[in-house]
Parts: C-alpha cells; sequence; structure tokens
C-alpha cells in the first residue's frame, strides 16, 4: 500500500471513531432527555404529577453536572477509549433497570448514577474526536460530535414518543439499552487508543474559573440560556398539549421539526462561529427568546407552534455549537477540564431547569415554564452583550489545542 493510500486509510478510521463518538453523544443525550417527549404516560403510568416525573431529568443532570470536574481529574490517567466505553456499559445496564424498574425510587436511582456516566462523556468526547483527526480537521470534528445533539432532537426524541405510542415506556428503555450495546461496541471497534492527554487535578480544574476570566463569562452564560431553554423545553408537551390540544402523533412531528432546526442551526454555526463565535450566540440567543415569545402569543394554532418551533431549533442548533467554541477559546490548553466545567454547568442547569419548570408547571401552570425560558434566555443574551468580546479566534484556540494534545 503506497503511502498516500495509508493516509487516506488513516483518515477514514478516524472520521470512523468520530462517527462513532457522534453516536455515543446521540445515545446519551437521548437517554438523557428521553422522559421529555414521554412526560405524560409516565406520569399517569407511576402515578405522580409531571412535575414530579421531570425529576428523571433534573436527577441525571444534577449528577452528570456536580459529580464531573472530579471524575474526570480522578480518571486523567485512564486511557479516554476505555473510559469512554465503560460509560456505555453503564448507559445500557441503566436503560435496562429504568425499563424493568418496579418503583419511581429505582428509577431516579439509576438515572443519577447514569447522570455520572453522562456528564464525563460530555467533558471527554468533543476533545477525543478532535485528537484522531488531522490537525486541520479539529473545527469540523468537534462539528459533527455536537451534530449529534441535533440528530438526538431529530430521530432520537421523537423516535422514543413513537415507540412508546406503539408500545410503552418501559419497552422504549429497553430498545435504547440495545442501541447502547451497539454503539459501545462501534466505539471499541473504530475508536483508537487513546492515552489521557490535557488532564489536570481537581484543584486545577476548579481554580481556572477564578483564573480565566473569559471562561468564567462563557459559564455564566451557559447557566443562565441552559437554564431557560430547558425549563420550558422539558414541558412542551404538556404546554402544546393544553394549548393547542396536541395529539401524541402531533407532538412527535413537532419535536421533529425542532430538531430539524437544530441541524439547520448548527450547520449554519459551523460557519458563522470562525467568523465570530459572540456575534452567532447573539443572534441565537435573540432567536431564543423570539421563538419562545412567538410560542406564547401564537401557540393556540398549528401554524404558530411551527413557526415557534422552527426558530427555537435553529436558534438552539446556533447556540449549542457556539457555546462549546467559546469554551475552547477561552482553555485551548486546558480544553477538557474547561469542558467538564461547561458540563458541571451545562447539566446542573439542566437538572435545575427542569426543577424550577416543574415548580412553576404544578404551582402556576406550564404557561409560566414558558415565561420563565424567556426570563432566562434573555438574560443569557443581556449579559453576552454587556461583557463585550473577551475571547479569542477560534482558530487559534484550535491550533492551540491540537499542539496541546
Amino acid at each position: 500500500m503506497s503511502t498516500e493510500e495509508e493516509s487516506q486509510t488513516s483518515t477514514f478510521r478516524a472520521w470512523l471513531g468520530v462517527a462513532a463518538i457522534t453516536a455515543s453523544l446521540f445515545v446519551f443525550l437521548t437517554t438523557e432527555l428521553m422522559p421529555i417527549g414521554l412526560l405524560t404516560p409516565l406520569s399517569t403510568s407511576l402515578g405522580i404529577t409531571v412535575g414530579v416525573a421531570g425529576l428523571m431529568v433534573t436527577l441525571q443532570g444534577i449528577s452528570a453536572g456536580l459529580g464531573v470536574p472530579f471524575i474526570v481529574a480522578w480518571t486523567r490517567r485512564i486511557n479516554r477509549r476505555v473510559l469512554l466505553s465503560t460509560l456505555l456499559a453503564i448507559l445500557a445496564v441503566g436503560n435496562l433497570i429504568t425499563s424493568i424498574s418496579p418503583n419511581y425510587a429505582l428509577i431516579l436511582t439509576t438515572r443519577l448514577v447514569m447522570g455520572f456516566a453522562s456528564g464525563v462523556f460530555w467533558a471527554i468526547g468533543v476533545s477525543m474526536a478532535i485528537r484522531i483527526v488531522p490537525d486541520r480537521h479539529a473545527t469540523k470534528a468537534a462539528a459533527v460530535v455536537m451534530s449529534g445533539i441535533s440528530i438526538a432532537t431529530v430521530v432520537g426524541i421523537p423516535l422514543g414518543t413513537v415507540l412508546e405510542s406503539m408500545t410503552d415506556w418501559r419497552t422504549t428503555f429497553l430498545i435504547w439499552a440495545g442501541l447502547s450495546v451497539v454503539v459501545f461496541l462501534a466505539v471499541t471497534i473504530t475508536v483508537p487508543s487513546l492515552p489521557s492527554a490535557n488532564a489536570v487535578s481537581v484543584r486545577e480544574v476548579f481554580s481556572l474559573p477564578f483564573k480565566n476570566i473569559p471562561l468564567r463569562l462563557v459559564l455564566f452564560t451557559v447557566v443562565l440560556f441552559v437554564l431557560g431553554h430547558f425549563g420550558a423545553y422539558t414541558f412542551v408537551r404538556p404546554f402544546l398539549e393544553q394549548s393547542a390540544g396536541a395529539t401524541p402523533i402531533f407532538i412527535t412531528v413537532v419535536l421533529i421539526i425542532f430538531g430539524v432546526g437544530g441541524a439547520v442551526g448548527n450547520f449554519i454555526a459551523g460557519y458563522t462561529v470562525n467568523k465570530s463565535m459572540r456575534g452567532s450566540f447573539i443572534v441565537g440567543a435573540i432567536g431564543l427568546v423570539v421563538s419562545l415569545l412567538l410560542l406564547l402569543t401564537l401557540g393556540s394554532g398549528v401554524a404558530g407552534v411551527i413557526i415557534a418551533l422552527v426558530l427555537w431549533g435553529v436558534s438552539f442548533g446556533v447556540v449549542q455549537l457556539s457555546q462549546v467554541n467559546m469554551t475552547l477559546a477561552a482553555a485551548p490548553d486546558k480544553f477538557e477540564a474547561a469542558m467538564s466545567l461547561n458540563t458541571m454547568a451545562y447539566n446542573t442547569s439542566i437538572a435545575l431547569g427542569a426543577l424550577f419548570g416543574g415548580l412553576f408547571a404544578d404551582n402556576l401552570g406550564v404557561t409560566s415554564v414558558v415565561w420563565f425560558g424567556v426570563a432566562l434566555t434573555a438574560a443569557s443574551l443581556l449579559l453576552t452583550l454587556v461583557t463585550g468580546r473577551r475571547s479569542t479566534t477560534p482558530a487559534t484556540a484550535t491550533d492551540e489545542l491540537a499542539t496541546s494534545s
């Protein structure tokens, strides 16, 4: 085999590894957010309110957020392929237990454990993808992995809703256990050995925001927009059922529409963040605020719901990829540690968003949850506007990360 052919083969295998890591994000995210599309049948089956059912998202987010900086630091000497394979095994077992659990208490305990695995993946996944491709493709690899978010919202969560309507929620989680096993096998076969690199101690992880002002600002911004987005999105099904009399099929369709919008937003941001990360985030955040306001004003009709969900999905796709690149730019030489903090902020905010949303939904009605989303996403936009440009260019950040890896 010629040198050129060997290079092409190596590059092809690298992108297969990136695809496996992207599939990992898909199964982790769909597992974490699956209850969003199943809140009504879950609450009915288990004899609990939709707010209490939302705790499935809350507890997993808490463990994913609070545990990740410690676990990433404690596992800093473990080969990243081995670590990812272990995380996927935990995910598969957790989904299996959820599907056969006799009570809600065991489900919540299982989700808590699964959250630790999910959080560690978020901290190491993007950096793994960046390391296995040629340096010039680092940013593209990161964007491909993050597209797993869009795939999850386009395919995963709506598919879970469809499967539940055809079978039940327990069978849905059982199927996801099997899918987790498939991804586990894909990772073990396609991802090369990746000795730990760029990992630091717990003390160093938590000292980063105090030393790094741009990273601190990014983390505050992430907390606000995630609280607002997921606070509202967690209860989108009950809101649509109440405001528009939505059927399960219609909800599935609009969730797919939201996911397609997210894929489009992710694609757009893949180009715009290279020109302006901050500008991309600002435009996306404006879209989040406007889309939620449209949902409140036009959400009683089919057309209004579709318009709002399309804009919401596109805006979320833009904001999501922008904030990852902002984190990369703020701490290129300690990206894995910075991403563990990002994951802590992100997933804890998912948990708190679901918790606060549940309190609003149970006490003030589901419409109040959307207003909560408006307020917090607007706050993230305002913070970004007033703090000004505080980060390096994406290209510089990527180059430094590639060098350090």
